[in-house]
This record gives structure tokens, sequence and C-alpha cells, in this order.
């Protein structure tokens, strides 16, 4: 009986001796691998893209610029920022990105002591960059590392050629601006008083109005009380124009006058194609939003620096009813 025990034990032994060695084999064997855990690539730079205009036209298409060079260079960018120009949720998504020490930060410029004090000290001290993006402000303001967009000074002389063109070199024009002062408006602004300054004929008035819809009608309506010679009106900040033009009309026809405006506001290709815009400046949204980020990702890795602290001007050109697409 007992030799019958250590036979079948024997038996067993050998059995597990055999598998094992099998195994063995297996796992040692060159061309036999562990099974791989996919690992997910992490994208190398973190950036934020933050606007004041979310969902509107030319900032949609900023946004899109800038994701498709995002992925094209392995970072990540988030769109972030407020509707309707609320500035106080604007100033507050840049606090954010700043504390959540983002690598980068892009975002739509603003003439503010509050927009510069952010960008000037808190990030500056943890040392992020900042670019600017279509709406610019002076860099020793605010410590931007550049500026990506229009050449605003230009796109107002443009503005001031294609008046002269259509109205001739004698008239009344109307310039108007909201009350905040922007840095970019002024830019456009000086370029168009650097063409018509040299024709003594055209006699420019200049209304300031704070961006409600109530108040831009209001000031229409005193500029055109007061200059009843009138021939031009230039809406420096597109969002006017919308509300601008509708009070025109209201007095008399649209059609005798010269009306002109940008086109980052989701109203003004619109009014061009109705033929209430005699000339729209055209920009390139898309495209500021692909070199903000090529721009930006060539500073971080060190290809690219200094920046050119003068920008970088992305194309513009004069767009009339007969352009529009």
């Amino acid at each position: 009986m007992q030799k019958l025990v250590f036979t079948v034990l024997g038996l067993i032994c050998a059995v597990l001796l055999y598998f094992t060695s099998v195994s063995a084999g297996k796992v040692f064997r060159s061309d036999w691998q562990l099974p791989r855990t996919p690992i997910q690539q992490q994208p190398q730079y973190r950036l934020v893209l933050i606007t004041q205009e979310l969902e509107t036209p030319f900032w949609d298409q900023v946004g899109r610029g800038a994701k498709e060079e995002a992925g094209r260079d392995g970072a990540s960018i988030e769109v972030w920022g407020s509707y309707g120009k609320n500035q106080e949720e604007f100033l507050k998504k840049i606090e954010i990105a700043i504390d959540s020490k983002v690598d980068g930060i892009i975002v739509q410029g603003l003439d503010t002591d509050e927009f510069k004090d952010l960008t000037k000290y808190k990030a500056a001290f943890y040392g992020i960059p900042i670019v600017t993006v279509a709406n610019d402000v002076p860099m020793a303001e605010s410590l931007r590392r550049t500026y990506v967009g229009s050449d605003q000074f230009v796109a107002g002389q443009m503005i001031a050629k294609q008046l002269l063109s259509d109205m001739g070199k004698s008239g009344t024009v109307i310039l108007m601006g909201d009350s905040r002062h922007e840095y970019y408006q002024q830019r456009r602004l000086d370029g168009i008083y650097d063409v018509l300054k040299a024709y003594p004929g055209i006699k420019t008035k200049y209304a300031e109005t704070l961006d409600s819809r109530e108040h831009i009608i209001a000031t229409t309506q005193d500029i055109m009380n007061r200059s009843p010679d009138v021939q031009a009106f230039v809406a420096v900040n597109a969002n006017i124009a919308e509300a601008m033009i509708q009070e025109i009309g209201r007095r008399s026809r649209v059609e005798p006058f010269h009306i002109y405006s940008f086109d980052d506001s989701p109203d003004t290709l619109s009014l061009l194609k109705q033929g209430k815009l005699d000339g729209m400046i055209e920009q390139s949204p898309q495209e500021m939003g692909k070199l903000s980020v090529n721009l930006l990702i060539k500073w971080l890795k060190g290809e690219t620096v200094p920046l050119n602290t003068d920008g970088y001007f992305t194309d513009i050109r004069m767009l009339k009813e007969k352009d529009a697409p």
C-alpha cells in the first residue's frame, strides 16, 4: 500500500514538473511578450485661450485655429471666457488660469488697469507667458510677450482710403467709438486720422457712446441733430454698427450715407450683405488662433526667444458688398 502511494505521488510530481517546464519555456522564449497596457500620451503643454465674446463667429474662428495648431504641436488648449463683454467674469477666468499654473495664456487684450495688473504682476510672478490676440494692449503696460492679430492702424488707413474713394475729398464724417477708450480702437482712429489729415475738405467728428443699444441710438440721434450735413459714418467699435445703422434708417434712408466698420461683430457681415454697410475690414481670425499657439509653443520650447514685442500681423482686406461671401 505504501509503495502504491509513493508511486502515485511520483507520477503527480512528474506531471507538475512537466507543465512547469513548459510554462517556463514560454516565459523565456524570445518571441513571447507580456501583454502591454496602453499608455496615453500626455500633452506637452497646457494652454488656455480666453475671450470676452464666447460663441461669436469671429471668436469661434480664433478658437478653431488655435485648437488645430495645438493638436499638431502636441499641446492641449481650452477656450474660456465670458459672454457679452462681461468684464468681471472675463478677468476672473484669467485669474483662474494663472492660479492653475497653465503653461501659457492667449487672451483678448483688454485695456484696463485690472487686466494689466493680472498680466504684468500675477502672471509674470508665476512665469506664465501672455500673448494677446485680436485686441492688443501696450506691451510696457502689460508685459505681454507679443501680439497676434490685425495691424489696427493700417486697418484704419484702409477705411479712410475707401471712404475717400467712395465719398470724395470733402464732407463730414462721424467716427463713433465706445467710452472704454481701448487701445485697439485708438489705433484704428489714429490710422483714419493719418489719412484724412491731408484733406482739409474732410471734417471729422468723434462721437463717444456707452455700448448699450439705448445709448448708441441716443448718441446717433444727437450727432445727426447737431451735424445735419453728415455724409459718412465709421463704427470704430464694430458692435456699435447695427444699432447705429438702425437709427440712421429710422430718420432717413440709409443708402445716401457712406458707412463702414469691421468684422469683429456678429452683425457686420449681414449688414454688408444687405447693402447697409459700404465697406468692412475683413480680418483673419482663424490664422490669429493658429499663429498665436504656434508662437507661444516656440517660445516655451526656447526656439523663438524673445518674441517680437511689436507683434505679428495677420492679413486684412477691405470687403465691399459685391465681395461678401
